[in-house]
C-alpha cells in the first residue's frame, strides 16, 4: 500500500544525515589534499594525481557495481550498510599513512577507499528518499551539499600543514567517517518509505533503463560527471597554471581549492530551494548551461590581468558545476521503480563515475598537447550532452 507523503518523521533525521555524508565523504578527495606530501614521502611519479584520484573513482565504480547487482540497499537496511561502510573506508584511508607504502599499495589502499564509498554516497542519497517522498529536490541538495563540503573539507586541514603534519589529515578524515557511521546507524533507522527487495534481482541493473526519462535523467547526470570530478580533481592544477602565467600576483592554492570546491555545497542547497519554484529539470539545465560556458571561456580566464578576476571566474565555475547533481538524483530516483531506487541510484552512480575516470585521464593525457590553459575545453562535452539529453524530453522542462 502506498504511503502517505505527510508521514512524520524526527526534525534531526535530515541533520544527522547530511552531517553523516560530511564526515564519510571527506574520505574522497582526502589523498588529493595532501599529494605533495605523499609525493615527496613515497617518492611518487609526478603522474600521481590523476592515477591517485582515478583509483578512488575506479574503486567506487566496483563497489557501485557489485552492490548494484546485489541490490544490497534494497535488501540489507541501508543504515547498516552505511555504517560498515563507514568504517571499512575509514580503514583503509588511514592505511595511506604507512611507512611500508608503495605507490602500488597507495593505489591499492585508494582503490578500496572508494570501494566502500559506494555504500556511502548512494545508501545515503537511498536513506533520504526512504525519508522525504515530497520535497526530495531539497533535500538531496542538502545532501550533496554535505559531499562537497566533505570533498572541500581535506584541503582546508591542509592548509594547517604548518602546525598539523599531513599524516593527521588522513587520520582525522578516517575519524570523521567512524563518527558519521556511528551517527547514521544510532540516529536514523529505516524510513516510512522503504520498500525492501527480499533477493538479488540482476535484472534490475537493465531494467531501470527501459524508462525513457529514468534514461534522460540519467544521461543528463552522465553529462554532468564528465565535468565535475574532472574540474574538482583539477582546481589546483589550474590554481597553479595561472600562478605560472602571473607570478606577480599568485593565489594560495589550498585556500582556494577550498573555496572553489566548498562553495559549491551553498549552490547545492540552494539548487534545491529554488527547484521547489522553477522545476527540478529546469534548474538543472540552467546550471549545466552555465558550466558549459564556464569550460568554453575557460581558456580566455586564465589570461586575465587580475588574480581577483580569475579566482572569481572559478569560484562561478564550482558553484555551477555542483548545482545539478542532486537535481539529476531527484529525476534519476523519482522515476526509479520504489523497490528498485537504491539499486537504480547506485547503477547511475557507477556508470556516472566510470566516465570520471575518462575525464580525467584525457586531463591529463592531453595536456601537454593542447596545453594547460586549452585542454579544459573537453570538459564542455560533458555538460552539451546533459543539455541534450533534456532537451529530448521537453516534459522535464515544462
Amino acid at each position: 500500500m502506498k504511503q502517505s507523503a505527510n508521514v512524520s518523521r524526527p526534525a534531526y533525521i535530515l541533520p544527522v544525515i547530511v552531517f553523516s555524508q560530511f564526515c564519510c565523504t571527506s574520505l574522497w578527495f582526502a589523498g588529493n589534499a595532501v599529494m605533495s606530501e605523499l609525493t615527496s614521502s613515497f617518492g611518487l611519479p609526478a603522474s600521481a594525481l590523476p592515477h591517485l584520484t582515478s583509483a578512488v573513482q575506479f574503486g567506487f565504480i566496483s563497489g557501485t557495481l557489485l552492490f548494484a547487482l546485489l541490490t544490497i540497499s534494497d535488501r540489507f537496511s541501508p543504515s547498516r550498510v552505511f555504517l560498515f561502510s563507514a568504517l571499512a573506508g575509514a580503514f583503509f584511508n588511514v592505511l595511506t599513512i604507512a611507512a611500508f607504502n608503495t605507490f602500488g599499495t597507495l593505489i591499492a589502499f585508494r582503490f578500496m577507499t572508494g570501494f566502500f564509498l559506494a555504500g556511502i554516497y548512494p545508501v545515503g542519497m537511498k536513506i533520504a528518499a526512504d525519508y522525504y517522498s515530497k520535497g526530495l529536490g531539497k533535500s538531496l541538495g542538502f545532501l550533496v551539499g554535505a559531499l562537497v563540503l566533505g570533498t572541500a573539507f581535506p584541503h582546508l586541514l591542509s592548509l594547517s600543514s604548518g602546525m598539523l603534519p599531513w599524516k593527521y589529515v588522513l587520520g582525522i578524515t578516517s575519524g570523521l567517517a567512524i563518527a558519521g557511521g556511528i551517527a547514521m546507524i544510532l540516529l536514523v533507522p529505516d524510513g516510512p518509505f522503504r520498500t525492501a527487495g527480499k533477493k538479488p534481482d540482476l535484472s534490475a541493473f537493465f531494467r531501470v533503463f527501459r524508462n525513457r526519462d529514468f534514461r534522460a535523467a540519467a544521461f543528463g547526470y552522465f553529462g554532468h560527471m564528465w565535468e565535475l570530478y574532472a574540474f574538482w580533481a583539477f582546481v589546483p592544477v589550474m590554481l597553479i597554471s595561472f600562478n605560472k602565467i602571473h607570478p606577480e600576483d599568485p593565489l594560495p592554492v589550498s585556500l582556494w581549492s577550498f573555496i572553489i570546491i566548498g562553495a559549491g555545497s551553498l549552490s547545492c542547497v540552494a539548487g534545491g530551494i529554488l527547484s521547489l519554484k522553477t522545476g527540478t529539470a529546469r534548474t538543472a539545465f540552467v546550471a549545466l548551461l552555465t558550466s558549459a560556458f564556464c569550460c568554453l571561456i575557460s581558456p580566455i580566464a586564465f589570461h586575465f590581468p587580475e588574480s581577483w578576476l580569475f579566482a572569481s571566474f572559478l569560484l562561478v565555475w564550482g558553484l555551477a558545476v555542483i548545482m545539478d547533481s542532486p537535481l539529476f538524483s531527484t529525476l534519476v530516483a523519482g522515476n526509479a521503480d520504489s523497490s528498485v531506487k537504491g539499486t537504480a541510484l547506485t547503477i547511475v552512480n557507477c556508470i556516472g563515475f566510470a566516465i570520471t575516470i575518462f575525464s580525467i585521464q584525457s586531463i591529463h593525457l592531453l595536456e601537454d598537447r593542447m596545453g594547460s590553459t586549452y585542454v579544459y575545453l573537453l570538459l564542455a562535452a560533458g555538460p552539451f550532452l546533459g543539455l541534450y539529453a533534456l532537451i529530448r524530453r521537453m516534459k522535464f522542462l515544462s
